[in-house]
């Protein structure tokens, strides 16, 4: 009897430990596939996920949704993201940005000559490179100007100095010394307080004129953080030429400010600048398409738009792999370049070409963000919603 028991429970034992092993099998695919925040249109029903339904349906923005398998089977809780059906003017135009940092930034010391010896009481007090300087003897900084007349002012008496480094706010005291080559009082400190760049713009709100571009914040070469800006504005640029990508040096995009101003920069951001144009551009590459969501990105054939330096906006072919739905900032899917022309004019994506716009089905769904170092036909793009969400925070 035991043995006939044996023979039955252990196959029963097989089969069921199988169908465990299968269900978790399940949902760790369905976690990969159900990203944490699922987005959707206003007045839209929620995505579907291979038989996998929403318990609620035109939820609003903020609030929690739970998928479950054939409407049964819980399988994940995720937050839900609205958009407004709009459509959006496609970039590909660049856009030069000249500004102003919000604070002063430490990009280098130098040694002051005394008569006692070479001295730095700025490094010697504990200041960094890319600390950001906001106040000067507890009084905000303007700029470059305000803290040259500090020193000068001091009479070699001590100042006081608040800098932020890692996000932390720190104060430091220093002493100005007498620089026997002109007599003047320095901390042997180097800042800066403003920047400029040429990028790609990703699209264009056709009503308000708010734009977005880059895909990725303008960030310290250095450190690579991203650097606080106080204001900016945008102003027209002439491309006049391109050097081409290889392996393990990155291409570029050349050109030169106009002077003639288009708009302000708002927002500088880890997916992007942002702001508004007072002028119209050069005519765009298509008329405003709808943006296309997370959930309708595929894998394969997409398009781009750019500038090079015949001046000329294009559209070229790419292909889209690896997409990441739960990437919140600049590298959410892979992009690789297979347009033989751009190939041949650039060798890939270089420098200056972050920001163009990413077009599939009809739809924008993002924009070129990095070029992988090591092989300049691939690169990052961002998701067009994690930018639009960037504008929205404007907004609110």
């Amino acid at each position: 009897m035991n043995l006939f028991k044996n023979r039955i429970l252990k196959p029963i034992s097989v089969i069921l430990l199988s169908l465990i092993l299968i269900f978790v099998g399940l949902l760790g695919i369905y976690d990969y596939i159900i990203p944490d925040t699922v987005s959707y249109f206003e007045g839209d029903g929620l995505p579907v996920f291979m038989y996998a339904e929403a318990s609620a349906k035109n939820c609003d923005s903020g609030e929690n949704a739970e998928y479950r398998l054939l409407g049964v089977v819980p399988i994940k809780t995720v937050k839900l993201t609205s958009y407004k059906d709009i459509k959006l003017v496609p970039g590909g135009m660049p856009f030069g940005v000249k500004f102003f940092t919000d604070g002063m930034i430490v990009a280098d010391f130098c040694d002051v000559s005394t008569e006692q010896g070479k001295v730095n009481p700025a490094k010697n007090a504990g200041l960094k490179i890319n600390d950001l300087i906001t106040h000067i003897d507890g009084h905000p900084t303007a700029g470059t100007e305000d803290l040259s007349d500090a020193i000068d002012a001091s009479g070699g008496k001590e100042i006081t100095l608040t800098y932020t480094r890692g996000g932390v706010t720190h104060n430091v005291k220093l002493t100005p010394v007498k620089c026997t080559a002109d007599g003047k009082y320095k901390t042997g400190i180097m800042i800066k307080d403003s920047g400029a760049g040429i990028g790609t713009v990703s699209f264009i709100e056709p009503e308000s004129g708010l734009f977005g571009g880059l895909g990725h914040g303008i960030c310290d070469v250095e450190s690579g953080e991203l650097i606080p800006m106080k204001r900016g504005a945008i102003v027209d640029v002439t491309i006049s030429g391109v050097e081409k990508g290889i392996s393990g040096t990155p291409g570029e995009i050349k050109g030169f400010f106009n002077r003639q101003k288009l708009g302000s920069m708002i927002k500088n951001s880890d997916c992007g600048v942002f702001g508004v144009f007072t002028e119209p551009l050069q005519n765009p590459l298509s008329e405003p398409l709808p943006i296309g969501l997370k959930s309708d990105i595929k894998e394969g054939d997409a398009t781009i738009y750019c500038t090079l330096d015949d001046g000329e906006m294009k559209e070229y072919s790419i292909k889209i792999s690896n997409v990441d739905k739960n990437a919140a900032h600049g590298k959410c899917f892979n992009v690789k370049v297979t347009d033989p022309e751009l190939i041949e004019k650039t060798g890939g994506i270089i420098q200056g070409m972050s920001g163009s716009p990413i077009i599939q089905n009809g739809k924008l769904v993002g924009a070129v963000t990095h070029v992988l170092v090591n092989d300049p036909t691939r690169g990052y793009g961002i998701f067009i919603e994690n930018m639009l969400n960037q504008i929205n925070d404007m907004a609110s």
